[in-house]
């Protein structure tokens, strides 16, 4: 049986819901190396005891990095097929996330159309949301991708 990854143009339907199969734990280790790799040097991401006396009494996972990961889980349903992300937009951090929370994420198509200047191709637009391992919200944003049409 082949695997999917990715879909063409034709393969999106508005109102299509893909609850990605893919998970992700957070360790601390990943979450250094993503501060390190941005120069995001926050101290509530990378020092438990400043984190310890903030709000949440304890590490923050970077937004940026549960963006990405929240992206990177809907691309073999998504974008696997894609020729570029074209934007991104209305991202709205719903909830916070800590070390060893399990993120997981499910994709809603809420637009498809043709291009006007390219007729091999076309602009899906969807909303990606993040939970945790408790089912909780913790992301949610929109994206506008480009992805070709099938051969013919």
């Amino acid at each position: 049986m082949e695997e999917i990854f990715g879909r063409y143009l034709e393969e999106f339907n508005i109102g299509d819901v893909f609850r990605h199969r893919e998970t992700k734990t957070i360790t601390e280790k990943e979450q250094r190396e993503f501060c390190l790799l941005t120069m995001n040097h926050h101290p509530v991401h990378l020092d438990k005891e400043y984190a310890k006396k903030q709000t949440h009494g304890r590490i923050l996972v970077v937004g940026t990095y549960v963006l990405s990961l929240a992206v990177g889980l809907s691309v073999p349903d998504i974008s696997g097929k894609a020729i570029a992300n074209l934007e991104y937009e209305k991202i709205t951090h719903d909830a916070p996330v800590f070390l060893g929370d399990t993120l997981s994420a499910e994709t809603e198509i809420l637009d498809v159309r043709s291009s006007k200047s390219k007729p091999d191709r076309g602009v899906v637009y969807v909303e990606t949301k993040a939970f945790n391992q408790k089912g909780e919200k913790v992301l949610t944003l929109r994206r506008k991708l480009l992805v070709p049409k099938r051969r013919k």
